[in-house]
Formats: structure tokens, sequence, C-alpha cells
């Protein structure tokens, strides 16, 4: 079960990567759980609850906000029903022209199947430093 896990959250990031954001969705339990890391500047609707709340105040923000955001993961941590991914994002923002490249880790939990909660861990003050808020 757990090597489906990987598998499972190993999806969504090769569907994120293509722009396959209705797999990416779909792949999400309809209770979803999703935290954004504290002091990320999308942390302020912590938490998104759903599919619908992370497309629309994650993803779309991402798109709005960045040019070329990409999450890049680097290894894939199984602990059964806990999936750690460790990588970086990318992007340039888009009001400022900075570029960041930090180091990120997300925590997955899965249940069913299913991704039922996500928490962000991330390098915030190189994102704020791009953003322009530093």
């Amino acid at each position: 079960m757990a090597n489906d896990n990987v598998a499972l959250v190993r999806g969504i990031y090769d569907a994120f990567a293509t722009g396959d954001v209705a797999a990416v969705l779909a792949a999400m339990s309809d209770d979803i759980v999703w935290n954004e890391a504290e002091n990320f500047p999308l942390a302020d609707r912590n938490p998104y609850r759903g599919p619908q709340a992370v497309a629309s105040g994650v993803f779309a923000r991402l798109a709005e906000e960045w040019d070329g955001f990409g999450v890049e993961p680097q290894e894939f941590l199984d602990a059964g029903d806990s999936i750690i991914v460790l990588g970086r994002y990318r992007g340039t923002n888009k009001t400022t022209g900075r570029a960041m490249n930090p180091q990120m880790a997300h925590v997955w939990r899965v249940s069913g199947g299913k991704a039922t909660a996500f928490q962000q861990y991330v390098d915030t003050i190189a994102v704020a430093r791009a953003s322009g808020a530093a």
C-alpha cells in the first residue's frame, strides 16, 4: 500500500509539471486539508479545504503571481500513509522580475488512494525576496 501512496504523490507532481490540474485535483480527497507554510504569501487563507479551494486559492494565485512556477521534487520519502517530498521551487515573480529557487519540503497524508492532507515547508525569505516583500 505504501508504494501505492508514493506512486499517487509522484503522479501529482508529474501532472502538475505538465499543467494537468484536473489530474492533480482528482488525486485529492473531497475533504483534503491543505496548509501553506507559515509566512508564505498564500498562507493567508489556511487551511484550504477541498480541491476547489486549493485550485482557486493556491494554484490560480501562483499562476497570477509567477512566471514559470514549478516544483522540482528531488526525493520521495515513504513513511506509509505519510509521504515526504524534498525538492525546490522555481519561478520568476511577475511584478519584480526576480527569480526564486528555494528549498521545500511537502508532507502528504494519504488514505483510501487519495491525498487527504498537505503541509508545505519552504524557505519563505527566498520567496519574499523574489516577490519584493523583503
